[in-house]
């Protein structure tokens, strides 16, 4: 019986997933081999020993100590792509608010409250503050071209816009899934330099922070609307001020405002709606659920953020999983304690990322726990788990 905590409210959808012959979830479990989690913070939790796997509903993983994680072989998975469409709806939406003055327009009119049968005069009248420019036919560059990036391109191309796309680590996946129409951009110059509107759709690292600076809104058009749905961080807060009260920015709609941000009248601050759709929460619980139950039942790892993609069929009596340091000669000390156990492999799969390595090791017999214990007493190995079939 697999334990599964969920630290937030999970998508039903999701959790019916979970057989309840073999699985129990609730948020109050004790040693649990699975935690299921959202936004709730995690960085001052006590990581049991029992613990596997965390599986994020949803991309980012900032509230989990995802390095923490690695040091105890504890795997974290994220759903990237499971929001992505209603995170382009908002997109678009912010391609029109940043356009027409819908926003400012709204709140004029509700300033005509008590106006009486002069509303439509005064409607017809003051209308003219709010004019703003048609997307058709002007030129959107996107920053990132992954799930959300990629459906934002084809999708203001369909509404008559042109692409230009800069994506330097682009996935063959994500390149095959774009519309043909959509331009590749040599760099930031060459496309900022095009661009009537800007979305960026790219994570937040050290080497992303601050990306937009004043060296990149010196490439922009004047005029330029920027969208930012990705992290809040990318954007250079003073560089962009300045931007704006240039003129060089017209327009920012973010979804990651601050209260700097919301007394500026050219940013629209939305908060952080992207993926709050009930069609979003369902298809991020249910990958979650998926990627948790495959590593919990079978070892394979697909969409880690701290551990090397890595799956197998199973082939064999049992399935090793190994978590170890990618140092030298690992694998010949684990495949040397097997073979003098008399354990013969049938299949095997090594992968490493960022100093960890990860071995799926299917052999033709049981493992005992005795025999466990002595891979775990090889220095460099981090957790052990025995996976026995049927």
């Amino acid at each position: 019986m697999f334990k599964i905590q969920t630290l937030n409210k999970i998508s039903t959808v999701g959790l019916s997933l979970l057989p309840l012959d073999n699985y129990e979830s609730a948020s109050e479990i004790s040693h649990p081999d699975a935690i299921l989690v959202r936004s709730f913070k995690m960085h001052d939790m006590e990581m049991p020993e029992s613990l596997l796997t965390i599986g994020r509903a949803g991309a980012g993983v900032n509230n989990i100590p995802v390095d923490k994680c690695s040091e105890k072989g504890i795997v974290v998975f994220n759903t990237p792509g499971a929001n992505a469409n209603a995170v382009k709806e908002l997109v678009l939406a912010s391609l029109f608010l940043s356009s027409r003055d819908i926003v400012g327009g709204i709140a004029w009119a509700k300033t005509l409250i008590g106006e009486g049968g002069e509303v439509p005069k005064l409607v017809e009248k003051g209308k003219s503050s709010f004019v703003g420019p048609e997307i058709s036919g002007k030129t959107l560059g996107i920053i990132g071209l992954g799930a959300i990036g990629r459906l934002v391109a084809n999708a203001a191309e369909s509404l008559g816009m042109k692409v230009i796309g800069f994506d330097p680590y682009i996935s063959v996946d994500a390149a095959w899934g774009l519309s043909q129409y959509v331009k590749k951009a040599k760099g930031f110059e060459h496309l900022f330099s095009q661009s009537d509107y800007v979305s960026l759709h790219i994570p937040l690292t050290d080497e992303t922070k601050g990306l937009i600076d004043k060296s990149k809104f010196k490439m922009m058009k004047d005029g330029v609307r920027i969208m930012n749905f990705a992290r809040g961080g990318l954007i250079h807060e003073a560089d962009l001020i300045e931007a704006l009260d240039s003129g060089k920015v017209s327009r920012l709609v973010t979804d990651f405002p601050n209260e700097n941000m919301l007394k500026h009248e050219k940013i629209i601050g939305i908060p952080h709606l992207g993926a709050s759709t009930p069609e979003s929460e369902s298809n991020c619980a249910v990958m979650a659920v998926n990627q948790v139950r495959e590593y919990l039942e079978n070892g394979n790892i697909k969409n880690s953020v701290n551990f090397p993609e890595a799956e197998m069929p199973r082939n064999g009596s049992c399935r090793l999983c190994i978590v170890n340091q990618n140092i030298p000669k690992m694998v010949g000390q684990i495949t040397t304690v097997l073979a003098n156990e008399d354990i013969n492999i049938e299949e095997m799969l090594n992968r490493h990322h960022q100093g960890l390595a990860y071995n799926i090791i299917d052999v033709d017999q049981s493992v005992t726990e005795d025999q466990i214990t002595k891979i775990k007493s090889i220095e460099g190995v981090i957790r052990v788990r025995a996976i026995q079939s049927e």
